[in-house]
């Protein structure tokens, strides 16, 4: 049991897209009495569910989820408003004896949430930051698959719906999402040309892998330059694996059994045994109880 005297706890699940932000976070959410917050910028608003990838009412499990899909699309969304709507949805889920769950891939809100208002959230909770990573060759072939189911679940279909040739601002709102700006040249055309869908969704497939690296690029600078202790959980050989029927095996191995294991250990209280030290790089060695993880902790 933890002690008496510690701060209400919160788990945050970080990675790029694509890395299995949201499973995962379910997952620990079904394992520890949890509830989810959304942290994922363009999953904040409503519509767009294909191009914005949503989870799905299966996928989530029956898991509240909280900050998924509030917003008209054209809502202007600071971060500042995020940490605020962020605050007040973790307090309710505590108030409730839920464990928060913050995953997403807006590293930019979750920094403002940490670090925002003098650093009053850290002030007020315990946070354990698990982060999500897949080696970049495996991932860049993960989001062109993932791109091909998105295409088969009716992306075009929805970005069609959405299209407005009078409004083609792409700088505000849900409009930003990848998937949708990409498309503009081709629902403009008179003959709507195959080369032209083909070069569209190849912007989109650049543009998502692209974003991935600027996510990870993000995390790494959360660590070395603002002295984030963050455990990092590799899940590689899961995506490797995937659509085989090792796949969900490998997945508990390599990434969830670690994952538990790290939360199992913060909300008894023993978040410093979780914490050893590292070498000058700033990567370490986990315990035992986490083999399958990685500790960085900014120097």
């Amino acid at each position: 049991m933890a002690p008496s005297w510690s701060k209400p706890k919160v788990v945050f699940v970080l990675g790029s897209t694509a890395t299995g932000k949201s499973k995962l976070a379910i997952s620990l959410a079904l394992r520890f009495g949890g509830e989810v917050i959304n942290s994922d910028k363009m999953q904040l608003y409503r519509g767009l569910d294909v191009i914005t990838n949503k989870v799905t009412t299966d996928e989530c499990a029956g898991i509240p989820h909280h900050l998924l899909g509030i917003l008209h699309p054209d809502a202007d969304f600071t971060a500042e408003d995020f940490r605020r709507e962020a605050t007040q949805a973790i307090d309710q889920v505590l108030s409730c004896g839920c464990l928060p769950i913050v995953a997403g891939g807006s590293n930019n809100y979750i920094k403002e949430l940490i670090q925002g208002n003098n650093g009053e959230f850290p002030a007020r909770h315990d946070c354990c930051f698990l982060w999500v990573d897949v080696d970049k060759p495996v991932l860049d072939a993960f989001v062109a698959e993932r791109l091909e189911r998105m295409l088969e679940k009716g992306l075009v279909v929805e970005a069609w719906e959405a299209f407005d040739a009078s409004n083609a601002d792409y700088s505000k709102g849900i409009r930003r999402s990848i998937g949708l700006p990409e498309m503009d040249r081709f629902f403009r055309s008179q003959e709507k040309e195959e080369r032209l869908l083909a070069e569209a969704i190849e912007e989109i497939r650049s543009n998502t892998c692209k974003l991935a690296e600027a996510q990870r690029e993000k995390i790494v600078r959360l660590v070395m330059e603002n002295k984030w202790s963050v455990w990092k959980v590799d899940a590689t050989a899961a995506i490797v694996w995937r659509g085989e029927k090792e796949a969900e095996r490998v997945w508990g191995e390599t990434v969830l059994d670690p994952s538990v294991d790290i939360v199992k250990q913060f909300l008894e209280g023993e978040r410093e045994v979780l914490m050893t030290e590292t070498a000058s790089t700033g990567c370490g060695v986990s315990c035992k109880a986490a083999a399958m993880a990685t500790v960085l902790v900014a120097k």
